[in-house]
């Protein structure tokens, strides 16, 4: 069987994009790792159903394409995250948005059938709150 073990994302603010996480999507971080050698720090979240994201951080990582927390470049586009209900979508995304996270669009119906929200995590990444 053939599964995705986990996505990586390099982030700038490791403790600030944990507590985002977990704020908001109620994922379970273990422990910090650190390799002083490499001067690395990853986090590994851990969401419901067994989903797990990594965190990571490094001082040489140099800032990638964007020139604004909207626009769209090459490499990560996006996370989506299934909430199980629009209610949920419409809840999340309210929340978010009253806690002055940038919401990009939605919660609407897509031409493929999706009911999503697009927003952004403190360090301008897109998440797609779906049913």
């Amino acid at each position: 069987m053939i599964k995705i073990e986990h996505l990586a994302i390099w982030v700038k603010d490791i403790e600030t994009m944990k507590t985002f996480y977990e704020t908001y999507f109620a994922a379970t971080a273990g422990s910090l790792y650190h390799n002083p050698q490499k001067q690395f720090h990853s986090y590994f979240l851990t969401f419901a159903g067994c989903a797990r994201m990594e965190l990571m951080q490094r001082p040489d990582i140099l800032s990638n394409a964007k020139t604004s927390a909207e626009q769209e470049c090459y490499g990560y586009a996006h996370l989506a995250i299934s909430l199980g209900s629009e209610t949920a979508v419409d809840t999340l995304t309210a929340r978010l948005a009253g806690d002055g996270y940038p919401h990009i669009d939605g919660p609407r119906r897509t031409g493929d059938g999706y009911y999503e929200s697009v927003v952004l995590d403190p360090e301008g990444n897109r998440i797609e709150l779906t049913v």
